[in-house]
């Protein structure tokens, strides 16, 4: 394996001013911040499944402001119907036609929280919108804003009033990651600084919409050698032995999510640490529809594949 080739030192300092900004309201998830920057310059969209208070909204708002990405929340309840989250075709009296009205979906960050505590008819109005960039009211289709990135939150599935994702939605998302608890000594220091909420809305914007977007064309630049890439192939192969395994494009997904690793740890080639990174939280809620039982699946994987 080749030595460490760094990034362009003017880039490095900036990811990591915003990891270490984000990691500030976290609170010792380092590895959880790398792992949303990572899904976000992937161009992926993000489910985070965790209970109730551990910071999930506060990550999705800390990065919005970080990254001057304009952001909206639609909370998924019971009721929630898909013009809701899309949009939705008044009459206009005036001009005597329908004018499209809309949602809140037409938004840079867009923040899905609770999703699966709504049934599916409204979850699917996120399906198009998340594979295409856009969105189709009444036979019209409009474009979304670029970049545009959903981080979706769910409540574990042993909680009342949840529906499951079906593997449609699941597939639409390229990680899914779990917040966890802090630590003793992080939680302590949350006791003692109280509500973040004041710190997340005094962020600073640290990078502009043309500098994030030189972010993601360099991590198509990424090198991955053969080597890594039939580590990784091996990989996916091995989901394949079970009921649910990985597509093609999860496997793409999963190139993606390595490059864009290797670029938060500024490098410009992916190592099979990478891959290893990545590699359940681009598969495990594909293969189980949950994302911790799917971590511990995905490492149980790993750990039966050598690496080069």
């Amino acid at each position: 394996m080749s030595s460490v080739s760094p990034l362009p030192q003017s880039i490095q300092p900036s990811v990591s001013l915003v990891l270490d900004e984000l990691d500030g309201v976290l609170f010792g998830k380092r590895h959880q911040c790398e792992l949303a920057l990572t899904c976000l310059l992937s161009r992926g969209h993000l489910l985070i499944e965790d209970v109730p208070g551990v910071g999930k909204t506060t990550l999705a708002r800390a990065l919005g402001q970080l990254l001057g990405l304009d952001w909206k929340r639609v909370q998924f309840t019971n009721d929630l119907l898909p013009a809701d989250v899309v949009g939705v075709s008044i009459f206009n009296t005036d001009q005597q036609q329908f004018q499209f009205k809309p949602g809140p979906v037409f938004t840079q960050l867009l923040l899905a929280d609770e999703i699966n505590r709504a049934p599916a008819k409204a979850q699917s109005a996120l399906l198009e919108a998340m594979e295409e960039r856009q969105v189709t009211v009444d036979g019209e289709t409009h474009s979304l804003p670029l970049p545009f990135f959903v981080i979706a939150t769910q409540n574990p599935g042993e909680q009342r009033g949840v529906f499951g994702l079906p593997e449609s939605q699941l597939d639409r998302f390229l990680m899914g990651l779990s917040l966890g608890y802090p630590d003793a000594g992080q939680e302590r220091a949350l006791l003692a600084q109280g509500d973040t909420r004041a710190q997340v809305e005094s962020l600073k914007t640290r990078v502009d919409l043309s500098t994030l977007q030189s972010w993601m064309d360099a991590v198509d630049e990424v090198h991955i050698a053969d080597e890594v890439l039939a580590y990784l192939h091996d990989l996916v192969l091995a989901t394949r032995n079970e009921s649910t395994g990985l597509s093609p494009r999860a496997a793409l997904g999963l190139v993606r999510a390595a490059r864009a690793y290797a670029f938060v740890k500024n490098r410009n080639h992916v190592l099979p640490d990478d891959v290893q990174a990545v590699f359940a939280p681009v598969a495990g809620h594909r293969l189980t529809g949950s994302v911790s039982a799917g971590a511990r699946a995905a490492d149980a994987l790993i750990r039966s594949i050598s690496a080069p």
